[in-house]
């Protein structure tokens, strides 16, 4: 049994709850109680009787309505009722049948030592089972045990007192009565082992209703964060007559470490960035969150001309663990000369097709992942010329690394090969295709990284050109894993 879910508020309330709906029941049976002994005494005509039982009825009711009202009270205000009171109200209780018996002992109608087998030893038996609605095992073995203790107090009241009376006539061996006594202990061990499956039960469902609102909070969260980071990718494209600019992104869960950006500078140039943090989930996908806020400054601060890579590396090794570090990639477009600087911290492949020889070249990185080691350095950018026709692409590793069911990799070379097979497509087309492929690939099999691919793309002729393209896929919806 989840002892935290035994301490728990919830479990606490629905034990309270449950002793309620006890005291209820208990109620109802007092109050069939009463119709019946008046209808008895009606028919009796023994008024000094009725009046007995019908106040010590009374009085019991008004113990039951009192401890109900206690009950609400500690609904109401998220506590417990005090072990003085529990073990009042069981004493109560469990000796309600023994002061029936009395009562029936002092009426003509039925002899003494009948009482002790008469149906009226049965409420012994109801109201241990009530008490298993109180959810405490102990509690229930103690009403049987009082239970017992009353009845036979019953018993040797009847010997003592009618031993030598008529009413002895009418006696069974004493054994008999001691196995009453017996069944009525044993119904309360008995009843105990079920309160105590009960409580298991209940526990157990409080438990998993607790741990599913806090999932549906995890998944409200996670929503939160992807709609977050869904909006920090770029809407549409810069615009340009004489390139398309493409991207796109999946994450493997909810949230990813990837993201793509690009923004206009003060210059006039396009500065397109691609990251991808170690890992994927919530953790990578505030990394790749920090990388783009880091890197969106430094452009605008100019830190292109004064070490671009240098600054964010700084910048993330103050912030990251030591099992954290980004690979990132920036590509500086001019749109008026087609020159391009790619500037890559560990990232690759950084692929560019080049039209006029249908050829494809791998950009080397500069240096290693952002935030792994203090003071690293990077060397210049890479300085390529776009040819009509030419194309930069970038990946993250989740395209190559993905395994058909043989456990093979997607790798660069089926990457290079979908490239070139579409270089007349437009750069949306191009995405379209490598995620075609690389889903056709493996085959339905679980995408275990992120995917993040931007295309750049000079327009073979500006009579050629098409208006711009919205640039953004939305991140594709995931149902919750429970």
């Amino acid at each position: 049994m989840n002892k935290d879910a035994l301490k728990s508020k919830a479990f606490q309330h629905a034990a309270l709850q449950s002793e309620s709906y006890r005291v209820a029941g208990l109620l109802c049976l007092l109050g069939a109680l009463v119709i019946f002994v008046i209808a008895r005494g009606v028919s009796t005509g023994n008024r000094q009787l009725l009046m007995e039982q019908l106040i010590v009825l009374a009085l019991v009711i008004a113990h039951e309505l009192v401890m109900l009202r206690a009950i609400r009270r500690a609904l109401s205000t998220d506590r417990e009722l005090s072990a003085e009171g529990l073990v009042l109200n069981i004493l109560v209780e469990s000796q309600i049948p023994t002061v029936a018996l009395f009562l029936l002992m002092a009426g003509p109608q039925i002899r003494a030592y009948q009482v002790l087998v008469a149906p009226a030893v049965l409420l012994y038996l109801l109201l241990i089972i009530l008490s298993t609605l109180r959810l405490r095992p102990l509690l229930t073995v103690l009403t049987g045990l009082l239970s017992a203790l009353g009845y036979l107090f019953v018993t040797f009241y009847t010997e003592m007192r009618f031993h030598d009376s008529e009413a002895r006539a009418t006696a069974f061996p004493m054994r008999v009565y001691f196995v009453y006594a017996a069944l009525i202990l044993t119904g309360g061990v008995l009843a105990a082992v079920v309160a105590s499956r009960i409580r298991t039960h209940v526990a157990a469902a409080l438990h998993e209703a607790e741990l599913q609102n806090k999932l549906e909070q995890i998944n409200h969260d996670f929503d939160i964060a992807r709609s977050i980071q869904q909006d920090l990718l770029p809407a549409q494209s810069p615009g340009l007559e004489e390139f398309d600019l493409a991207g796109w992104n999946e994450p493997a869960n909810e949230t990813g470490g990837d993201y793509f950006d690009w923004q206009t500078l003060p210059d006039g140039r396009i500065a397109i960035s691609l990251a991808d943090a170690t890992g994927h989930g919530i953790g990578p996908a505030l990394v790749s969150t920090l990388c783009r806020a880091y890197s969106r400054a430094s452009l605008l601060a100019g830190a292109e001309k004064n070490g671009l890579l240098d600054r964010l590396n700084r910048l993330l090794v103050d912030d990251l663990s030591a099992n954290r570090f980004v690979t990132f990639v920036a590509v500086f477009l001019d749109p008026l000369s087609s020159h391009v600087k790619v500037f890559s911290a560990g990232h690759g492949p950084i692929l560019w097709y080049r039209k006029s020889a249908d050829k494809i070249e791998n950009l080397e990185a500069q240096g290693i992942p952002l935030g792994m080691i203090a003071g690293a350095q990077y060397s210049g950018a890479s300085e390529v010329q776009l040819a009509p026709g030419d194309m930069l692409v970038l990946v993250t590793d989740g395209f190559y690394e993905w395994e058909n069911r043989a456990g093979e990799e997607f790798g660069v070379s089926r990457l290079e090969s979908v490239i070139r097979e579409s270089r007349d497509s437009d750069a949306e087309e191009v995405i379209d295709h490598l995620r075609t492929a690389v889903e056709n690939f493996c085959g339905g099999t679980e995408q275990k990284d992120d995917l993040t691919a931007v295309v750049l793309k000079r327009r073979v002729s500006r009579a050629a050109s098409q208006p711009a393209i919205t640039l953004k896929t939305p991140l594709r919806e995931y149902s919750p894993v429970t």
